[in-house]
């Protein structure tokens, strides 16, 4: 589906630890995507809030709220029209959970930014490019608000 086309009413981002890529992909999502498309983010395992998440996203204007990471285990629903993952892992388990359903499945390949090192700059700057690359994959996947 090109930038412009419908889009699917409900999508779930998921990645390892649903610490990081995940959530922050559902947020700008949210931000971009017309009201009315259910989005949702999980992890494969559990993991714990990232602070430099919430420090990106606050430059752009935007929040994970109150929001905790959770597991797929823990959705209520599994059924979206489209899965997005985000980390080798997480492709596996989605391709082994729609094996016998009618969901579509779409591997973004996105670098971990919690493994980059050296000053709080140079590591913000690895989550700056995380949050950039998801952001322009959205608009390039569904297109901007209502399009």
């Amino acid at each position: 589906m090109t930038a412009g086309a419908a889009h699917p009413r409900s999508i779930l981002f998921l990645c390892g630890m649903n610490a990081i890529r995940s959530p922050m992909a559902e947020v700008l999502a949210r931000a971009t995507l017309p009201p009315g498309t259910f989005l949702a983010s999980a992890g494969v395992r559990a993991g714990q809030r990232d602070p430099f998440v919430d420090a990106v996203l606050q430059e752009r204007g935007l929040s994970l709220g109150d929001r905790q990471p959770q597991r797929l285990d823990d959705l209520e629903d599994i059924y979206f029209d489209l899965i997005v993952t985000l980390a080798p892992e997480a492709h596996h388990a989605a391709l082994e959970l729609t094996r016998s359903l009618a969901i579509d499945v779409e591997y973004w390949p996105t670098a971990d930014p919690s493994i980059a090192t050296g000053t709080r700059e140079r590591i913000m700057d690895a989550y700056r490019d995380v949050r950039d690359r998801l952001q322009a994959r959205i608009v390039e996947r569904f297109g901007r608000g209502g399009a």
